[in-house]
């Protein structure tokens, strides 16, 4: 006779797992044995769920960074779990520190070495509007350089805004269109760029 299965929760945290909600599907039409949506749909939350950051780390938000992606908060809960240091297999760049002017051209170039679709996120004070650093040879944001999605205050963010930035990338992702990045509109911003 099989035994039920229990498990060792405290009385307080019972409501916890009670309130457990899984990803709601796309929209579409379910019928019996089946379900139908769009194409679109299907991709932008394989898209949304599966994103792989390359942090570009320069200054203590990488260490905050480092805290993020830790076991205590585990950004890799939402989809994020490869970390990958190479821009050819990464979607989303996430910019943390001080950027110098010098290092301009190479946040740019590790943004176009990245493959369509890819995605910005500014990590902090710093990488956003250049921090409390308002001298010549800082860079007075990354958005002079590639184009932001995300920003993300703070001097260093905690890694819950971190997440809480990550979380905004999820949503434009979740809710891009296939084919935004042959619009008009797109290629003036990349062209506003220089970027092909």
């Amino acid at each position: 006779m099989a035994r039920p299965v229990r498990f060792n929760i405290h009385p307080k945290q019972a409501d916890i797992h009670d309130n457990i909600a899984l990803s709601d599907p796309p929209n579409g039409i379910n019928g019996e044995g089946y379900f139908a949506t769009s194409l679109e749909s299907i991709i932008a939350l394989g898209r949304k769920n599966s994103i792989w950051p390359l942090p570009f780390a320069t200054s203590c938000c990488g260490i905050e960074f480092m805290a993020t992606m830790a076991p205590t908060y585990d950004m890799s809960r939402f989809g994020s779990e490869r970390m990958a240091f190479t821009p050819r297999q990464c979607d989303l760049l996430m910019v943390m520190g001080t950027i110098a002017k010098k290092m301009g051209p190479i946040v740019r170039q590790v943004y176009m070495q990245m493959a369509e679709p890819r995605w910005v996120m500014a990590v902090g004070a710093c990488a956003s509007s250049g921090g409390i650093f308002d001298t010549y040879s800082v860079l007075q944001g990354i958005d002079q350089v590639v184009p932001v999605d995300v920003y993300v205050p703070g001097c260093p963010p905690r890694p819950e805004a971190i997440i809480d930035g990550f979380m905004r990338i999820q949503d434009l992702v979740g809710k891009e269109s296939l084919r935004r990045r042959n619009s008009e509109h797109y290629k003036a911003l990349m062209g506003s760029y220089g970027i092909q």
